[in-house]
């Protein structure tokens, strides 16, 4: 009968794991830092030869399992865990490295010395084909048969110290093998199929006999690898009254700054480049849309990435190249809550930790969200309530106006320009579908439906010469959450040299009115602001502007497949109506690098 310690149905504990290691190096120092695994003898040789470069003791043996483990040693029990956490916190090695008996190891792969292999040191498969060493290494001699007091565990004996565990243990196991990236499901303590192969995945990952049931020491040794690597995060649970919010907090990567409703705001700590905030507002569907959009105004917040609304929830990933950003929030109860995750470069070998954690903590607790008060969301994040964060700001921003129910717009060719990526108001990205230079007019369609409240209904009749009409943009650009209108004076259905092509006004508009709807009193759009004329010899008298009218503009609509519809006549409107009106249909054109 095999000598042995464990004895079926017992169950070691993370307080047993260092007097196991400890009783196991007794004989002869046989523990070893497993830092990786490779499935075939050419990766492991190079992955050897790179952790020789800045190791000395790097060896490497054939598994059972027919992959090669690398591993640094042998150490004491002691000296292993103080090893592995010193490591660990230097990031020398992956943070999935563990502590190994070696009973899993069969023969002795390579030796290095310095940067040289051996050859080795017994017959390997007939597939491993040793790549020659540049440099002859010492002799290696043949691994002996371990000694430890400690024996691995049979298959049927894991399964019978497993029943031992508690449900608090299962689940647990199940954190810990999520931890490391191996599961995915709910830590409920059940064993079932995806538990198992994630058990296999992890022993395989290792260099272990993938059989889906961890023995006695396995399950040890991923608790304490996990614990270790928890404790350099310094993860505590946060129980937010205010906020009513539940979730782990990596205490040692961030602290806390302040509320700025809807937002709790935890700052970078040191210089871990990782800012989190929580969210929490009360509102509904159109809150929680308006949060999306506004989220992703954020400087931080990638456009390049992954985003998803629903009627219930909303996920955004970004994906830049100085920082990356992961967002959710939850519509419930009347409440929006979720939170904001924004990392530097630096900072993505530890979130591959710290968002599991997240999602799998995050809870809406009680029936209390922080009161935003009065301000709108979109000027909160432009006066900088989020931790210092930058909003992205476009190389310009001009006007347009929507011409169908569908959100095709039409704007100034000068307002896309020379622009890597257009959007609609803010958010929606659009395509240039039709331009004309000779009129200086574009025409643009969203690449995702948009359907706006109101659009464009065109006069052909122009105004009298003298009366008043309007322009409504976005004169301060970006500056403003609504378009503004603009009043002025009809003065000639022709260009200064006759072209019958341009309509003269006199208007005292700004550069983000251009490709704004000219209207009427009616409300009616009977054209559409050009850029002021740019000219080396000439300067005009201030208030001179351009239109195209309305016949050329339904032309080209009607060229490119939009269908412009035609105004009914009806009562002028009051100014304030007007500007109801203009409201609706004039959208906000950005153009970015």
């Amino acid at each position: 009968m095999k000598l042995r310690a464990i004895t079926i149905g017992f169950l070691v504990t993370l307080a047993f794991l260092p007097r196991i290691l400890s009783q196991q190096a007794g004989a002869q120092e046989n523990v070893w830092l497993q830092i990786e695994a490779q499935p075939n003898l050419k990766k492991a040789e190079d992955r050897a030869r790179a952790y020789a470069s800045a190791f000395a003791n790097v060896r490497g043996f054939k598994t059972r399992t027919g992959w090669y483990a690398i591993a640094l040693g042998p150490f004491s029990a002691d000296e292993a865990l103080d090893k592995l956490a010193e490591l660990k916190a230097e990031n020398l090695i992956p943070r999935d490295s563990f502590i190994a008996d070696g009973t899993a190891y069969g023969a002795e792969m390579v030796a290095v010395a310095g940067a040289a292999l051996a050859e080795p040191a017994v017959e390997l498969g007939e597939t491993d084909v040793m790549a020659p060493a540049d440099v002859q290494s010492p002799e290696v001699a043949e691994p002996q048969e371990a000694t430890s007091l400690i024996v691995e565990e049979t298959l049927r004996e894991a399964k019978a110290s497993e029943k031992a565990l508690t449900k608090d243990e299962r689940t647990a196991l199940q954190s810990a093998l999520a931890w490391f990236g191996h599961y995915n499901g709910k830590f409920d303590g059940a064993f079932g199929r995806g538990t198992r192969t994630s058990m296999a995945d992890w022993q395989e990952a290792n260099g272990m006999e993938p059989t889906g049931v961890l023995t006695t020491l396995q399950r040890a040794s991923l608790i304490e690898a996990q614990r270790r690597e928890q404790s350099e995060y310094g993860f505590e649970t946060l129980n937010e009254p205010e906020a009513g919010i539940e979730i782990s907090m990596p205490k040692a990567l961030v602290d806390f700054e302040g509320y700025a409703p809807p937002f709790v705001r935890f700052i970078e700590k040191g210089a871990s480049g990782v800012q989190i905030m929580l969210i929490s507002e009360p509102g509904d569907q159109t809150t929680l849309a308006g949060l999306f959009d506004a989220l992703q105004s954020l400087e931080a917040i990638s456009p390049e990435g992954t985003r998803a609304l629903s009627e219930t929830g909303f996920e955004i990933e970004g994906h830049g190249a100085q920082f990356q950003s992961y967002a959710m929030a939850e519509l419930s109860r009347g409440m929006v809550k979720g939170y904001v995750v924004i990392w530097e470069g630096k900072a993505a070998a530890q979130m591959d930790r710290v968002l599991p954690r997240l999602r799998a903590s995050f809870r809406a607790v009680g029936d209390k969200a922080l009161d935003p008060g009065l301000v709108p969301l979109d000027e909160a994040l432009r006066a900088g309530l989020m931790a210092g964060m930058q909003v992205k700001t476009p190389k310009y921003a001009h006007s347009g106006f929507f011409v169908d129910a569908a959100g095709s717009v039409l704007t100034s060719l000068a307002a896309v320009n020379d622009c890597k990526r257009i959007t609609i108001d803010r958010v929606t990205d659009a395509d240039i579908v039709t331009s004309d230079r000779a009129l200086g007019v574009a025409i643009l369609k969203p690449k995702t439906a948009l359907s706006p409240s109101t659009y464009a209904k065109f006069s052909v009749a122009l105004p009298a010469v003298g009366a008043q009409i309007a322009v409504s943009g976005y004169s301060y650009g970006e500056r403003l959450p609504a378009p503004v209108v603009t009043f002025g004076t009809f003065e000639e259905a022709a260009g200064l040299k006759g072209e019958l092509t341009l309509n003269r006004l006199t208007l005292d508009s700004l550069p983000g009115d251009e490709g704004g709807p000219m209207l009427d009193k009616s409300g009616a759009t009977f054209g559409l602001l050009l850029p002021a004329p740019a000219s080396d010899t000439q300067l005009l008298p201030k208030g001179v502007a351009f239109s195209v009218p309305a016949t050329a503009l339904m032309s080209t609509l009607t060229v490119a497949g939009v269908v412009p519809v035609a105004a009914t006549p009806s009562a002028d409107l009051s100014p304030y109506a007007l500007q109801d009106q203009a409201l609706g249909m004039t959208a906000l054109i950005s153009c970015w690098d």
